[in-house]
């Protein structure tokens, strides 16, 4: 590996107007965080895009983890390695661009988890990839250190090894373990900015949330921001210090208008602090949304995948009960609620119909708020939308609000009371999927201060009337077929704020629509060319021709080996399963069957027979993941790879790994 590094001189494309605010004013929009610490199976991209209709239903953002290759098979890609290789831990590029396409289309931007205060190396302490994107290069040199990067550690290292370092100490924290990048630096910004604009322009991000942003000046944030056009973008500010993470924000302005959010974390150690020290006041302590010139740039959360449980030898700073409860609590307030995955899977029913208040009172991230009441056992406040208000609850307490108001949800350490000027139903049940054989109840109140305002719904789609079947307030109604419910406020012979909610029932272990991949290596050359047979649903339908079926041409590296790759539709019915052989041309050789294919999957063509027919073996948890070796890499004569083709940075005593197309063993 050379250790002369020549600097790359890279056109900068002038930004001539600032575009981007950091996030917008007056946002009714709710986030979801689309994953926890490692969950690699159960947020993979394809599984994200499998429950787009339900959770778009609900959430305007889905933040996911940073998506681009860190190295290695299991990452959550807070070890930056590549920045344009889209192929990572939760799926391959093609399955990212399918996803993020899915949330756009109903309406949900997709936020882009953007880790460029550090940076790992390949082989050593101070060398990065080269990446060539539109025909231009992109490479870090060992001059975009900081000089004091792991404390000396990394200067230590460089001038023993024939290297420089940039001369601008960090502008922030430290982080040891990865090299803290100058963000001065010409080549650093110009990397990032390319970056940063190719999120959105090409792979479709809706905007940003930046890692460990106390690691660089905010300035830096807001010219990345400027340059690529994002209009949401927030920052991971750690600090329980709301004073100090507005300062942060200030920070990001350009030209005097401010370009990111920040996290919340003061309203996070509130709600941990109320539930742990058993003390609902101190949800009143100050946070972002305290300060009205702040809260269009406060996203507030109650969790994280820094904070919860993961295990007994890493417990972080979990809260450890009520969850709902402050769920409840921060999604009544302004700011930007982010909903933590666990607790959306863990508490759906009663976050949905949070959510579906929230939107019935037209809460914003600048909505006002008035305390009302409070103890060390209760905490109320009164918050005012654009539409009503709404005086929420949280902790152990007996009360009866004024008859302004009227009860709309109650649970375990929270209510919720609605204004009664806002005039509208509502349907105490949120839409959502059931299987065939259940029933959903609907509770439906009227919320009106005309005391015999009735409702009136259908349950075919269209718009109710006045003549539409009537109920009075406190019905229900009972489905247990796909059915989509309109219900309007029927007050005076008129009838207003119609409310819709569908609920659908599927076959007992029916899966929704989604597309599924599988990866084919002919690893024994028995079937060559190779052709694939397809049949799927109860109908065998035949979806790659008769036979033999269609021969194999689109090919992948990925793990050292070649794939060939083929996408197909999966309808949202339980029988529906694709099946395939694997023949040559003639179709007189061919693989055993195999069938019930529902998900990405990969598998290998044997040489060994079951009579006389090749057998396959399914390797999706073993490849699953991985990422090509490319041609740039297959030039380094220098770079060491595992036997599986993935490169590695160190080699293990007694382990064999690959160098310049031999074996190699370190003893």
């Amino acid at each position: 590996m050379k250790k002369i590094f020549t600097s790359l001189l890279l056109a900068v494309t002038a930004v001539t107007a600032v575009d981007a605010q950091g996030w917008p004013a007056n946002y009714e929009g709710v986030m979801l965080q689309g994953f926890y610490w490692d969950s690699f199976s159960a947020t993979k991209w394809s599984n994200l895009e499998s429950q787009a209709e339900e959770i778009s239903s609900y959430f305007s953002l889905l933040w996911i983890p940073q998506s681009a290759y860190t190295g290695s098979s299991t990452s959550m890609g807070y070890d930056p390695l590549y920045y344009f290789d889209q192929h990572s831990s939760f799926g391959t590029e093609e399955q990212l661009r399918s996803m993020i396409k899915a949330y756009k289309e109903k309406g949900t931007g997709v936020i882009a988890d953007v880790v460029v205060n550090h940076r790992k190396n390949l082989t050593n302490w101070v060398d990065f990839p080269a990446e060539t994107y539109n025909g231009v290069t992109y490479q870090m040199q060992s001059t975009d250190i900081v000089r004091n990067d792991d404390g000396g550690k990394t200067l230590n290292w460089a001038t023993s090894n024939g290297y420089s370092l940039s001369s601008n100490n960090d502008e922030g924290e430290g982080w040891d373990g990865m090299r803290d990048l100058d963000h001065k630096s010409e080549n650093v910004q110009t990397s990032v900015k390319a970056y940063t604009k190719y999120l959105i322009e090409d792979l479709g991000y809706t905007g940003f949330r930046y890692d460990m942003v106390k690691g660089f000046n905010a300035s830096h944030v807001g010219d990345y921001n400027v340059y690529s056009g994002t209009k949401f973008s927030v920052g991971e500010y750690w600090d329980g210090n709301s004073t100090n993470v507005k300062r942060w924000i200030d920070g990001t302005k350009v030209d005097g208008v401010t370009q990111s959010a920040a996290f919340d974390f003061a309203f996070r150690y509130t709600c941990r602090d109320a539930v742990n020290n058993n003390n609902w006041s101190n949800l009143k302590n100050s946070s972002g949304i305290s300060d009205e010139a702040y809260r269009q740039y406060s996203v507030t959360f109650v969790e994280n995948h820094d904070t919860e449980y993961r295990s007994a030898t890493a417990s972080q700073d979990p809260i450890r009960k009520d969850t709902v409860a402050l769920n409840a609590w921060m999604l009544a307030m302004p700011g930007t609620p982010c909903v933590f995955l666990k607790h959306w899977t863990d508490c759906k029913e009663e976050i949905k119909n949070m959510i579906e208040v929230r939107r019935l009172v037209g809460i914003n991230n600048q909505s006002t708020y008035a305390e009302w009441m409070s103890g060390t056992a209760y905490v109320g406040r009164t918050v005012t939308g654009t539409k009503g208000s709404l005086r929420v609850m949280c902790g152990n307490f007996t009360y009866d609000v004024a008859n302004t108001y009227q009860q709309v949800l109650a649970g375990k350490n929270y209510k919720y009371y609605v204004s009664k000027s806002i005039e509208a139903p509502w349907i105490g049940k949120g839409s959502g999927v059931y299987s065939v054989g259940e029933s959903v109840t609907v509770p439906l109140l009227a919320i009106s201060q005309d005391a015999n305002a009735k409702l009136v719904y259908t349950t075919d789609g269209s718009e109710p009337t006045a003549t539409s079947p009537a109920l009075e307030s406190g019905s229900e109604l009972m489905f247990a077929v796909t059915t989509t419910l309109k219900v309007g406020l029927l007050s005076n012979g008129a009838v207003s704020n119609v409310q819709s909610r569908t609920y659908t029932f599927k076959e007992e272990g029916a899966i929704d629509s989604h597309k599924a991949t599988m990866h084919v290596c002919n690893q024994s050359g028995s079937l060559n060319p190779l052709y694939i047979y397809i049949w799927a649903g109860p109908d065998n339908e035949q979806l790659n021709g008769g036979w033999p079926g269609a021969q194999a041409t689109e090919t992948v590296e990925e793990g050292g080996l070649t794939w060939y790759v083929q996408t197909f539709a999966i309808p949202n019915t339980g029988d529906y399963e694709v099946n395939f052989v694997f023949t040559n041309a003639a179709g007189n050789q061919q693989s055993v069957d195999v069938t019930g294919m529902t998900q990405d999957a990969y598998y290998i063509i044997n040489s060994t027979k079951i009579g006389n027919k090749f057998t396959v073996s399914d390797v999706t948890s073993q490849y699953a993941g991985l990422r090509g070796i490319t041609d740039d890499d297959a030039a380094d004569t220098d770079a060491i790879y595992d036997l599986q083709g993935r490169r590695v940075n160190e080699m293990k005593a007694g382990q064999l790994y690959i160098c310049g197309g031999k074996k190699i063993m370190i003893r």
